[in-house]
C-alpha cells in the first residue's frame, strides 16, 4: 500500500490527500470506522510493539486538485499504527 499525506484543518478535519505528488481536495464529509487487525493469519504471535487489535479506516471522497468540476474519486486509507501516518489501501473513479 502506498503512502500517502492526510492534510487536515485547525481542527482535525481532513482537507486533502497527497499521493504520488497530486494534490486532492476533500469534498465531502469523511467515513471514518476501525477494523480489526488479523495478525494471525500472517504470524504465529503478535508481533512486538503491536498492542493495538484495531485499526482505524477512513474514506473520502477527493477531487484532483483544486477544480470543481472534476470527477469524484473514493478513497480509503488505512492508519500505520506504527507511525500515525495514512496509507492507501483503495482509491475508485466515479465512473460519471
Amino acid at each position: 500500500m502506498e503512502h500517502v499525506v492526510l492534510k487536515t484543518s485547525a481542527n482535525g478535519a481532513p482537507t486533502a490527500v497527497v499521493s504520488s505528488g497530486r494534490q486532492w481536495a476533500v469534498s465531502a464529509e469523511p467515513v471514518r470506522w476501525f477494523e480489526r487487525v488479523s495478525w494471525w493469519e500472517a504470524q504465529r504471535r503478535m508481533p512486538t510493539g503491536l498492542s493495538r487489535v484495531d485499526v482505524e479506516v477512513l474514506q473520502v471522497q477527493v477531487r484532483l486538485g483544486s477544480n470543481p468540476h472534476s470527477a469524484l474519486t473514493t478513497m480509503t486509507l488505512v492508519r500505520d499504527g506504527l507511525g500515525g501516518s495514512w496509507r492507501l489501501r483503495e482509491s475508485v473513479a466515479d465512473a460519471a
